[in-house]
């Protein structure tokens, strides 16, 4: 969200909030972003922040596989929530820097993201980001504020 890397960054308890103003083309589109707390004793206070929700980042961790299987959930949860049913998702492979440490091949997204849009008839994209590097990050956001203008529109 534009601030530097925190390397002994504390796990989010319950909800944070960032605003991010994104410039496309002539618009300046202003991302109300919550990054919500994926414990499962937080799962009835997460509910409540996707009320109203236009569209989601579902981020997991590339050295993680317990954060890879539960994108199904973090989907269903938002879908369940967000008062509109389905909303455009961009899913997120993050920490691409420590490739040393990665156990989520190519393959294994890519079937994935099949799999997603088969379920809920979205085309998803997809990016492998780095908060630390701040690899892939601005393009991420670009890419999901243009989706959330197409939206607006229909």
């Amino acid at each position: 969200m534009g601030q530097s890397f925190i390397v002994n960054h504390l796990a989010t308890i319950g909800a944070d909030f960032s605003s991010q103003k994104v410039p496309i083309d002539d618009d300046n589109i202003e991302l109300q972003i919550w990054d919500l707390a994926g414990q499962k004793n937080f799962e009835t206070i997460r509910s409540r922040f996707y009320h109203g929700a236009k569209g989601s980042l579902v981020v997991f961790d590339l050295t993680d596989e317990e954060s890879f299987q539960d994108i199904q959930k973090w989907i269903d949860e938002i879908f369940k929530n967000s008062g509109s049913g389905t909303v455009p998702l961009i899913l997120i492979g993050n920490k691409v820097d420590l490739d040393t440490q990665r156990v989520i091949s190519q393959k294994a997204i890519v079937e994935k993201i099949k799999l997603i849009e088969e379920q809920t008839g979205l085309d998803i994209m997809f990016f492998e980001t780095s908060a630390k590097t701040g690899e892939n990050v601005e393009n991420a956001f670009q890419t999901f504020a243009k989706i959330l203008r197409e939206e607006s529109k229909k």
